[in-house]
């Protein structure tokens, strides 16, 4: 569509926030494939920063350290829709220096310390102004955990998904058995909750529910249940304006 003030291009945004295991990835890369939008992950790119970071040897709760280090080497984060002989599972294809991480950066060890350094200034002025670009020249979902409060504020949906915390932990659990993993129900339980107080106490772009945002709690539901709602909601919203 039109932005009739300034005559250019006006792209739909999808903004969904929410904690760990709510279903935030898989969703938005299906309701991005159902309405031909981009799909967006930047937790992916926070992932990469902080997979290079824990490579150097910094230490991750050493904000100075960690600063440093990204700022000097400039470490080059992309991401790519993945092409047919990547296509195992994976949301999208992420590179950091040309090194496909797609997976690298998924693990526990990773997520552990991906909270951390999302919480620094310095990591998040990075990647924001990059995620901020790609949606103001494309229809984009773009999912993460301050997308709606920081990134996208004022995407055309707002988004805040959730989910019960065990509901959460049976299926972070499931994707980590499938991996190869070797972790307990009860330590993935621990590590999300932990996760949760932390993401939602930290003191730079906590996550949390922004006003006008729509609670959507997958908790009992399919993804494709999930994704169904999101895409019948924009189709309605998208016929409304025009």
């Amino acid at each position: 569509m039109y932005d009739t003030i300034v005559g250019v291009v006006k792209t739909f945004q999808i903004a969904i926030d929410g904690p760990v295991a709510a279903g935030k990835g898989t969703t938005a890369k299906l309701v991005a494939q159902r309405l031909g939008f981009l799909y967006v992950d930047t937790g992916a790119m926070y992932r990469s920063l902080t997979l290079y970071s824990q490579r150097a040897g910094v230490v991750l709760t050493d904000e100075a350290a960690v600063v440093g280090l990204l700022q000097k080497d400039k470490p080059h984060v992309d991401l790519r829709v993945p092409s047919e002989s990547e296509r195992d599972g994976r949301l999208c294809t992420v590179l950091l220096n040309g090194e496909d991480v797609s997976w690298k950066v998924r693990t526990e060890e990773v997520s552990r310390g991906v909270s951390i350094i999302t919480q620094y200034a310095g990591v998040r002025d990075m990647i924001t102004p990059l995620a901020r670009k790609i949606a103001e020249t494309q229809d984009v979902v773009m999912e993460g955990r301050d997308i709606t409060s920081v990134v996208l504020p004022r995407a055309d949906m707002l988004i805040y998904m959730d989910a019960q915390p065990m509901e959460r932990a049976i299926r972070r659990h499931r994707e980590l058995l499938m991996r190869g993993e070797d972790v307990t129900l009860d330590q993935v339980h621990a590590d999300l909750v932990e996760r949760d107080e932390r993401d939602s106490h930290r003191q730079i772009a906590p996550l949390k529910k922004v006003p006008g945002a729509w609670i959507l709690d997958t908790t009992g539901m399919t993804i494709d249940q999930v994704a169904d709602k999101i895409v019948e909601r924009v189709n309605e919203k998208r016929s409304q304006e025009n």
